[in-house]
Protein backbone atom coordinates (compact mmCIF):
# COMPACT_ATOMS: atom_id res chain seq x y z
CA UNK A 1 0.00 0.00 0.00
CA UNK A 2 1.29 4.01 -0.67
CA UNK A 3 2.53 5.25 2.12
CA UNK A 4 3.52 8.48 3.21
CA UNK A 5 7.38 7.51 3.19
CA UNK A 6 7.02 6.11 -0.09
CA UNK A 7 5.08 8.67 -2.12
CA UNK A 8 5.78 6.89 -5.02
CA UNK A 9 4.39 3.30 -4.20
CA UNK A 10 0.75 4.65 -5.33
CA UNK A 11 1.71 4.80 -9.30
CA UNK A 12 3.40 1.42 -8.88
CA UNK A 13 0.74 -0.42 -7.47
CA UNK A 14 -1.24 1.35 -10.54
CA UNK A 15 1.10 0.47 -13.10
CA UNK A 16 1.47 -3.02 -11.63
CA UNK A 17 -2.46 -3.59 -11.28
CA UNK A 18 -2.64 -2.56 -15.06
CA UNK A 19 0.16 -5.19 -16.02
CA UNK A 20 -2.36 -7.90 -14.80
CA UNK A 21 -5.51 -6.02 -16.95
CA UNK A 22 -2.72 -5.97 -20.19
CA UNK A 23 -2.01 -10.05 -19.39
CA UNK A 24 -5.94 -10.75 -19.13
CA UNK A 25 -6.71 -9.11 -22.10
CA UNK A 26 -3.98 -10.83 -23.94
CA UNK A 27 -4.56 -14.39 -22.73
CA UNK A 28 -8.44 -13.55 -23.41
CA UNK A 29 -7.75 -12.98 -26.82
CA UNK A 30 -5.48 -15.20 -27.59
CA UNK A 31 -7.57 -18.19 -26.11
CA UNK A 32 -10.65 -17.50 -28.33
CA UNK A 33 -8.16 -16.52 -31.59
CA UNK A 34 -7.29 -20.41 -31.08
CA UNK A 35 -10.04 -21.79 -29.95
CA UNK A 36 -12.16 -20.07 -32.82
CA UNK A 37 -9.46 -20.85 -35.69
CA UNK A 38 -9.39 -24.56 -34.96
CA UNK A 39 -13.69 -24.34 -35.77
CA UNK A 40 -13.38 -22.48 -38.39
CA UNK A 41 -9.86 -20.43 -39.97
CA UNK A 42 -11.81 -17.61 -40.93
CA UNK A 43 -13.61 -16.76 -38.02
CA UNK A 44 -10.48 -15.52 -35.73
CA UNK A 45 -11.32 -11.78 -38.13
CA UNK A 46 -13.69 -10.83 -35.63
CA UNK A 47 -11.35 -11.41 -32.77
CA UNK A 48 -8.58 -10.16 -34.48
CA UNK A 49 -10.80 -6.55 -35.55
CA UNK A 50 -10.75 -6.39 -31.45
CA UNK A 51 -7.44 -7.39 -30.90
CA UNK A 52 -6.61 -4.61 -33.12
CA UNK A 53 -7.98 -2.10 -31.39
CA UNK A 54 -7.42 -3.35 -28.16
CA UNK A 55 -3.73 -3.37 -28.34
CA UNK A 56 -2.91 -0.19 -30.78
CA UNK A 57 -1.88 1.94 -28.42
CA UNK A 58 -4.94 3.26 -26.33
CA UNK A 59 -4.65 4.86 -23.03
CA UNK A 60 -6.46 2.70 -20.85
CA UNK A 61 -8.14 5.51 -18.97
CA UNK A 62 -10.97 3.50 -17.32
CA UNK A 63 -9.21 0.61 -16.40
CA UNK A 64 -6.58 3.16 -14.99
CA UNK A 65 -9.27 5.26 -13.07
CA UNK A 66 -10.58 1.60 -11.49
CA UNK A 67 -7.99 0.22 -10.80
CA UNK A 68 -6.91 3.81 -8.66
CA UNK A 69 -10.73 3.73 -7.26
CA UNK A 70 -9.81 -0.04 -5.92
CA UNK A 71 -6.71 0.70 -4.51
CA UNK A 72 -7.47 4.56 -3.21
CA UNK A 73 -10.48 3.01 -1.69
CA UNK A 74 -7.83 0.33 0.70
CA UNK A 75 -8.18 -2.68 -2.04
CA UNK A 76 -5.87 -5.73 -2.06
CA UNK A 77 -3.30 -4.95 -4.57
CA UNK A 78 -2.46 -8.43 -4.96
CA UNK A 79 -6.14 -9.93 -4.83
CA UNK A 80 -7.32 -10.72 -8.70
CA UNK A 81 -11.15 -9.29 -8.52
CA UNK A 82 -10.36 -5.83 -9.72
CA UNK A 83 -8.18 -7.27 -12.99
CA UNK A 84 -11.62 -8.67 -14.59
CA UNK A 85 -13.54 -5.96 -13.89
CA UNK A 86 -10.87 -3.14 -15.59
CA UNK A 87 -10.57 -5.79 -18.41
CA UNK A 88 -14.34 -5.29 -18.82
CA UNK A 89 -14.06 -1.63 -18.91
CA UNK A 90 -11.79 -2.19 -21.79
CA UNK A 91 -13.47 -4.51 -24.23
CA UNK A 92 -16.56 -2.04 -23.32
CA UNK A 93 -14.20 0.80 -24.86
CA UNK A 94 -13.54 -1.55 -27.84
CA UNK A 95 -17.21 -2.01 -28.69
CA UNK A 96 -18.17 1.77 -28.77
CA UNK A 97 -14.95 2.85 -30.84
CA UNK A 98 -15.87 -0.06 -33.66
CA UNK A 99 -19.74 0.98 -33.55
CA UNK A 100 -18.79 4.96 -33.49
CA UNK A 101 -16.37 4.69 -36.13
CA UNK A 102 -19.07 2.85 -38.58
CA UNK A 103 -21.78 5.46 -37.29
CA UNK A 104 -19.22 8.50 -37.82
CA UNK A 105 -17.74 7.17 -40.92
CA UNK A 106 -14.77 7.59 -39.78
CA UNK A 107 -11.74 6.50 -41.58
CA UNK A 108 -8.89 6.55 -39.42
CA UNK A 109 -8.11 5.25 -35.54
CA UNK A 110 -4.77 5.77 -33.61
CA UNK A 111 -3.71 6.68 -36.91
CA UNK A 112 -4.42 2.99 -38.95
CA UNK A 113 -7.68 2.30 -40.82
CA UNK A 114 -10.79 1.69 -38.86
CA UNK A 115 -12.01 -1.51 -38.99
CA UNK A 116 -15.25 -0.93 -41.55
CA UNK A 117 -12.52 0.51 -43.91
CA UNK A 118 -9.71 -2.25 -43.24
CA UNK A 119 -12.94 -4.77 -44.08
CA UNK A 120 -14.39 -2.71 -46.56
CA UNK A 121 -10.72 -2.87 -48.70
CA UNK A 122 -10.27 -6.28 -48.38
CA UNK A 123 -13.62 -7.45 -49.95
CA UNK A 124 -12.77 -5.18 -52.83
CA UNK A 125 -9.41 -6.59 -53.03
CA UNK A 126 -10.56 -10.04 -53.22
CA UNK A 127 -13.48 -9.34 -55.76
CA UNK A 128 -16.21 -10.74 -53.43
CA UNK A 129 -19.33 -9.89 -54.41
CA UNK A 130 -21.78 -7.24 -52.58
CA UNK A 131 -21.15 -3.64 -51.71
CA UNK A 132 -17.56 -3.23 -50.05
CA UNK A 133 -18.59 -0.84 -47.77
CA UNK A 134 -21.74 -2.71 -46.31
CA UNK A 135 -19.44 -5.80 -45.45
CA UNK A 136 -17.04 -3.85 -43.62
CA UNK A 137 -19.50 -2.07 -41.59
CA UNK A 138 -20.97 -5.48 -41.25
CA UNK A 139 -17.72 -6.72 -39.83
CA UNK A 140 -16.84 -4.30 -37.40
CA UNK A 141 -20.94 -3.96 -35.72
CA UNK A 142 -20.07 -7.84 -35.08
CA UNK A 143 -16.75 -7.18 -33.48
CA UNK A 144 -17.92 -4.87 -31.45
CA UNK A 145 -20.88 -6.99 -30.49
CA UNK A 146 -18.55 -9.72 -30.06
CA UNK A 147 -16.03 -7.45 -28.14
CA UNK A 148 -19.40 -6.86 -25.68
CA UNK A 149 -19.45 -10.29 -25.47
CA UNK A 150 -16.40 -10.39 -23.69
CA UNK A 151 -16.85 -7.08 -21.37
CA UNK A 152 -20.14 -9.47 -20.08
CA UNK A 153 -18.11 -12.46 -19.75
CA UNK A 154 -15.38 -10.46 -17.75
CA UNK A 155 -17.77 -8.41 -15.42
CA UNK A 156 -19.84 -11.72 -14.70
CA UNK A 157 -18.14 -12.85 -11.65
CA UNK A 158 -18.36 -9.72 -9.63
CA UNK A 159 -20.36 -9.11 -6.48
CA UNK A 160 -24.18 -8.33 -6.98
CA UNK A 161 -23.89 -4.34 -6.26
CA UNK A 162 -20.63 -4.00 -8.76
CA UNK A 163 -22.58 -5.93 -11.71
CA UNK A 164 -25.63 -3.31 -10.76
CA UNK A 165 -23.42 -0.46 -11.92
CA UNK A 166 -21.75 -1.80 -14.26
CA UNK A 167 -25.23 -2.60 -15.87
CA UNK A 168 -26.06 1.09 -15.74
CA UNK A 169 -22.80 2.14 -17.08
CA UNK A 170 -23.48 0.35 -19.91
CA UNK A 171 -27.31 1.64 -20.53
CA UNK A 172 -25.56 4.98 -20.27
CA UNK A 173 -23.54 4.28 -22.81
CA UNK A 174 -26.18 3.44 -25.36
CA UNK A 175 -28.70 6.18 -24.15
CA UNK A 176 -25.61 8.77 -24.07
CA UNK A 177 -24.73 7.44 -28.32
CA UNK A 178 -28.68 7.85 -28.94
CA UNK A 179 -29.09 11.26 -27.92
CA UNK A 180 -25.75 11.97 -29.53
CA UNK A 181 -26.89 11.32 -32.97
CA UNK A 182 -30.49 12.24 -32.05
CA UNK A 183 -28.73 16.17 -31.08
CA UNK A 184 -26.83 16.46 -34.84
CA UNK A 185 -29.86 15.29 -36.57
CA UNK A 186 -32.24 17.76 -34.97
CA UNK A 187 -28.96 20.62 -35.00
CA UNK A 188 -30.23 22.76 -32.26
CA UNK A 189 -27.81 25.14 -30.06
CA UNK A 190 -28.83 23.48 -26.66
CA UNK A 191 -25.46 23.91 -24.14
CA UNK A 192 -27.51 21.70 -21.00
CA UNK A 193 -28.28 19.01 -23.80
CA UNK A 194 -24.25 19.09 -24.74
CA UNK A 195 -23.71 18.59 -21.25
CA UNK A 196 -26.14 16.15 -21.17
CA UNK A 197 -24.68 13.87 -23.68
CA UNK A 198 -21.20 14.30 -22.69
CA UNK A 199 -22.25 12.97 -19.18
CA UNK A 200 -23.58 9.85 -20.18
CA UNK A 201 -21.59 9.58 -23.67
CA UNK A 202 -18.04 9.85 -22.05
CA UNK A 203 -17.97 11.34 -18.56
CA UNK A 204 -19.67 8.70 -16.89
CA UNK A 205 -18.69 5.54 -18.79
CA UNK A 206 -15.09 7.00 -19.01
CA UNK A 207 -14.16 8.57 -15.38
CA UNK A 208 -17.09 8.29 -12.81
CA UNK A 209 -18.31 4.51 -13.32
CA UNK A 210 -14.69 3.05 -13.42
CA UNK A 211 -14.02 4.90 -10.34
CA UNK A 212 -16.94 3.83 -8.57
CA UNK A 213 -16.12 0.40 -9.68
CA UNK A 214 -13.21 -0.15 -8.16
CA UNK A 215 -14.18 1.61 -5.08
CA UNK A 216 -16.90 -1.00 -4.29
CA UNK A 217 -14.90 -3.88 -5.09
CA UNK A 218 -12.56 -2.26 -2.64
CA UNK A 219 -15.34 -1.98 0.25
CA UNK A 220 -14.79 1.60 0.00
CA UNK A 221 -16.73 3.67 2.86
CA UNK A 222 -19.70 5.38 1.35
CA UNK A 223 -17.87 8.81 2.05
CA UNK A 224 -15.41 7.93 -0.22
CA UNK A 225 -17.38 6.44 -3.12
CA UNK A 226 -19.52 10.04 -2.75
CA UNK A 227 -16.33 11.84 -3.06
CA UNK A 228 -15.59 9.58 -6.10
CA UNK A 229 -18.28 10.53 -7.79
CA UNK A 230 -18.09 14.08 -7.57
CA UNK A 231 -14.66 13.67 -8.82
CA UNK A 232 -15.61 11.29 -11.21
CA UNK A 233 -18.69 13.64 -13.00
CA UNK A 234 -16.10 16.71 -12.78
CA UNK A 235 -13.25 14.81 -14.48
CA UNK A 236 -15.58 13.10 -16.71
CA UNK A 237 -17.19 16.54 -18.13
CA UNK A 238 -13.62 17.87 -18.52
CA UNK A 239 -12.33 15.04 -20.48
CA UNK A 240 -15.84 15.41 -22.88
CA UNK A 241 -15.04 18.77 -23.49
CA UNK A 242 -11.17 18.43 -24.35
CA UNK A 243 -12.29 15.43 -26.99
CA UNK A 244 -14.41 18.42 -28.12
CA UNK A 245 -11.40 20.94 -28.68
CA UNK A 246 -9.01 18.32 -30.27
CA UNK A 247 -11.74 17.73 -32.66
CA UNK A 248 -11.76 21.01 -33.28
CA UNK A 249 -8.54 22.03 -33.18
CA UNK A 250 -6.82 18.88 -33.27
CA UNK A 251 -3.99 18.09 -35.48
CA UNK A 252 -4.74 14.29 -36.61
CA UNK A 253 -0.96 12.65 -36.41
CA UNK A 254 -1.59 13.56 -33.03
CA UNK A 255 -4.75 12.44 -32.01
CA UNK A 256 -4.49 9.51 -34.32
CA UNK A 257 -8.30 10.25 -35.87
CA UNK A 258 -9.81 12.77 -38.59
CA UNK A 259 -9.94 16.05 -37.39
CA UNK A 260 -12.78 18.28 -37.28
CA UNK A 261 -15.16 14.97 -37.67
CA UNK A 262 -17.43 16.32 -35.14
CA UNK A 263 -17.93 19.09 -37.73
CA UNK A 264 -18.82 16.97 -40.96
CA UNK A 265 -21.46 14.85 -38.73
CA UNK A 266 -23.43 17.97 -37.47
CA UNK A 267 -22.41 17.01 -33.95
CA UNK A 268 -24.15 19.40 -31.70
CA UNK A 269 -20.95 19.38 -28.92
CA UNK A 270 -20.97 21.71 -26.02
CA UNK A 271 -18.38 23.70 -28.28
CA UNK A 272 -20.49 24.08 -31.38
CA UNK A 273 -23.68 24.56 -28.75
CA UNK A 274 -22.35 28.23 -27.11
CA UNK A 275 -20.67 29.00 -30.17
CA UNK A 276 -24.45 28.62 -32.54
CA UNK A 277 -26.46 29.93 -29.98
CA UNK A 278 -23.98 33.05 -28.48
CA UNK A 279 -22.20 34.30 -31.38
CA UNK A 280 -23.55 35.38 -34.50
CA UNK A 281 -20.79 35.16 -35.98
CA UNK A 282 -20.93 31.37 -36.15
CA UNK A 283 -24.14 30.97 -36.93
CA UNK A 284 -24.28 33.39 -40.12
CA UNK A 285 -21.57 31.24 -41.61
CA UNK A 286 -22.70 27.95 -40.48
CA UNK A 287 -26.35 28.28 -41.11
CA UNK A 288 -28.16 24.80 -41.15
CA UNK A 289 -25.07 23.08 -42.64
CA UNK A 290 -22.25 22.17 -40.29
CA UNK A 291 -21.04 19.37 -42.32
CA UNK A 292 -20.84 21.94 -45.66
CA UNK A 293 -19.06 24.73 -44.05
CA UNK A 294 -15.46 25.18 -44.79
CA UNK A 295 -13.47 23.95 -41.86
CA UNK A 296 -10.59 26.54 -42.20
CA UNK A 297 -13.00 29.37 -42.05
CA UNK A 298 -14.91 28.21 -38.97
CA UNK A 299 -11.94 27.35 -37.25
CA UNK A 300 -10.82 30.76 -37.32
CA UNK A 301 -13.94 32.25 -36.71
CA UNK A 302 -14.60 29.83 -33.46
CA UNK A 303 -10.81 31.34 -32.59
CA UNK A 304 -11.97 34.71 -33.13
CA UNK A 305 -15.29 34.85 -31.13
CA UNK A 306 -13.29 33.19 -28.21
CA UNK A 307 -15.55 30.40 -27.65
CA UNK A 308 -12.33 28.15 -27.32
CA UNK A 309 -11.45 29.77 -24.09
CA UNK A 310 -14.92 29.32 -22.69
CA UNK A 311 -14.85 26.06 -23.15
CA UNK A 312 -10.76 25.79 -21.72
CA UNK A 313 -12.28 27.92 -18.57
CA UNK A 314 -15.13 24.76 -17.84
CA UNK A 315 -12.14 22.61 -18.23
CA UNK A 316 -10.61 24.36 -15.77
CA UNK A 317 -13.08 24.89 -13.31
CA UNK A 318 -14.13 21.16 -13.55
CA UNK A 319 -10.75 19.98 -12.95
CA UNK A 320 -10.45 22.38 -9.88
CA UNK A 321 -13.95 20.89 -8.60
CA UNK A 322 -12.67 17.71 -8.94
CA UNK A 323 -9.50 18.35 -7.17
CA UNK A 324 -11.34 19.38 -4.16
CA UNK A 325 -13.25 16.49 -3.72
CA UNK A 326 -10.39 14.22 -3.78
CA UNK A 327 -8.48 16.35 -1.15
CA UNK A 328 -11.79 16.09 0.87
CA UNK A 329 -12.29 12.56 0.59
CA UNK A 330 -11.10 9.66 3.38
CA UNK A 331 -8.24 8.41 1.15
CA UNK A 332 -4.48 8.44 2.12
CA UNK A 333 -2.77 12.00 0.71
CA UNK A 334 -0.54 9.66 -1.60
CA UNK A 335 -3.73 8.54 -3.76
CA UNK A 336 -5.21 12.01 -3.49
CA UNK A 337 -2.54 13.64 -5.37
CA UNK A 338 -2.00 10.47 -7.79
CA UNK A 339 -5.65 11.40 -8.95
CA UNK A 340 -5.13 14.98 -8.88
CA UNK A 341 -2.38 13.98 -11.22
CA UNK A 342 -4.84 11.59 -13.36
CA UNK A 343 -7.65 14.52 -13.64
CA UNK A 344 -4.82 16.46 -15.07
CA UNK A 345 -3.84 14.22 -17.68
CA UNK A 346 -7.19 13.83 -18.58
CA UNK A 347 -8.16 16.86 -18.77
CA UNK A 348 -5.33 18.69 -20.80
CA UNK A 349 -4.32 15.63 -23.25
CA UNK A 350 -3.21 16.40 -26.43
CA UNK A 351 -4.27 13.18 -28.38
Amino acid sequence: MATADDPTAARAELGRLLGGVQGRLEDLLAAERREWHAANPDSVALVDAIAEVVFSGGKRLRPAFCAAGYLAAGGDPAAPEVVDVAAALEALHTFALLHDDVMDASELRRNKPTAHVAHAELHRREGWRGEPRRYGEGVAVLAGDLALTYANRLAAGAPPRVRGVWGELCTELMAGQYLDIRAAARFSPDPELARHIALFKSGRYTISRPLSLGGLLAGGSEGTLAAFEEYGLAVGEAFQFRDDLLDAFGDTDATGKPSQLDFRQHKMTLLMSFALRDEPAVSDLVGDDLAGTDPDELYATLVATGIRDRVEAVIEERVKVACEAVRAADISPEWAAELSTMAHQAAYRDH
